[in-house]
């Protein structure tokens, strides 16, 4: 594995645990620090069998899996003194508190790399270590609004709403994963290593593309189309209702769009879904005739609400099945259901079976990230139980069951 030699602890709640996932995907010895009662992202859902149940996030089963784990009160001094005692044996340390937390308790990147120049320390906050922002807390909701994305999503003049699987943290933490690799890669032509500042706003104000630009070219702010597109004038679908289900088409003029347009509305022609006039429109030059008043933009309307009536008579498989053999830009809408049978993974090898501890039959997880050709990715470890490997991390510092025992009771494990 590339990454087996390294060593990283995972300091991180829900707000950066994939980082850790992705160096242990890769083969990295990933330790996760709970708290003696379990990490907060053991409350995150959804949950096997619906029950909130911290055992059963499949949450934590996600982004802990490769990784072992260990209980540690990080706010009592026993607890601080083991976690030093940890990270001189390790190569990384990934933290996801609020700002300077860490550094009061005496584990900061200046307390743990005191003495030793080569550990790379990786914190995640919400707006990073720096700036009058540093020591506000925010949800993935305030971040997708401060970085910019929020503004993005939602319909045509209406409020912008939130998109519905949790982001911002994930781009965060994955911007921490691949910026630990650029720092060892550094460390090893110079031995040093560094503190590593991740922002999450910052990394979803990334995650607007070229939207983000706009201002600082004069350019006109990106508008909100719901399921669709605007150009100039022009609003668009892309997402259309089929008859079991939706499906991704796009459908414009213009020497891009255009040809595709013409071979649709062929198409809808031979099934007598459309008048010959609008199969016989000049799909290239459609655009100006529309803005030089040629053409009045209501037919643009009209010809929407023709090619929507044609894709809801249709099911999605009859839809691509014709866009393969007639060049269409049309695409299925898959549920996640239908994600999780698809042939094409099952062809892959994509999924792993394992076993886990509180559920009763073998929970079926998406397998390796990536595929290398001289180094393969696998699902080594289930995601562990709080403090399962207890004795094992800390018998590695020479602590036996008498010393386990005795930390136990005295609340730090």
């Amino acid at each position: 594995m590339l990454l087996t030699p390294y060593r990283v602890l995972d300091l991180t709640d829900e707000r950066g645990m994939l980082a850790g996932q992705i160096l242990a995907d890769l083969g990295a010895d990933v330790i996760a620090v709970e708290p003696p009662g379990g990490s907060s992202a053991r409350g995150v859902g959804p949950f096997a069998g619906g029950d909130a149940d911290p055992n059963r996030s499949l949450f934590w089963w996600s982004y802990a899996r490769n990784k072992r784990g260990i209980s540690c009160n990080l706010d009592h001094s026993d607890g601080q003194a083991l976690l030093r005692q940890l990270a001189a044996t390790a190569d990384f340390v990934i933290e996801s508190d609020d700002v300077g937390v860490m550094a009061r308790r005496g584990l900061g990147y200046d307390d743990l790399s005191a003495g030793r120049d080569d550990l790379i320390y990786t914190s995640i906050s919400a707006f990073g270590q720096t700036g009058p922002k540093a020591s506000y807390e925010a949800t993935d909701l305030i971040l997708m609004a401060a970085g910019g994305p929020l503004i993005l999503a939602g319909g045509a003049g209406e409020e912008p709403v939130r998109v519905s699987v949790p982001q911002a943290w994930l781009h965060a933490s994955g911007e921490a994963a691949t910026a630990a690799m650029i720092a060892l890669r550094h460390r090893t032509a110079s031995g040093e290593g560094q503190h590593i500042d991740i922002s999450a706003q910052q990394s979803v104000a990334a995650a607007t593309m070229s939207a983000v630009l706009a201002a600082s070219v004069g350019a006109p702010e990106t508008a909100r189309v719901a399921g669709g597109m605007a150009v100039g004038p022009f609003t668009g679908r892309l997402i259309w209702e089929a008859a079991d289900g939706y499906i991704s088409l796009t459908f414009l003029f213009g020497a891009g769009i255009g040809p595709f347009s013409r071979r649709l509305f062929q198409w809808m022609s031979d099934e007598g879904a459309c008048t010959q006039e609008d199969r016989d429109l000049d799909w290239i030059g459609l655009g100006a005739e529309f803005i030089s008043g040629q053409r009045p933009l209501s037919e643009w309307s009209r010809l929407i609400d023709v090619v929507a009536a044609f894709i809801r008579s249709r099911t999605r498989d009859e839809l691509f099945a014709e866009a393969q053999s007639r060049s269409l830009l049309i695409v299925p809408v898959t549920t996640v259901d239908e994600v999780a049978n698809f042939e094409q993974f099952e062809a892959r090898d994509f999924w792993r079976e394992h076993d886990m501890p509180h559920w009763p039959d073998p929970v079926r997880f998406p397998g390796p990230f990536v595929k290398l050709s001289s180094h393969e990715i696998e699902f080594r470890r289930r995601a562990p139980d709080c403090g399962e490997h207890n004795a094992e991390v800390y018998g590695e510092l020479g602590l036996d069951g008498a010393d386990l025992a005795e930390l136990s009771e005295k609340g730090v494990i």
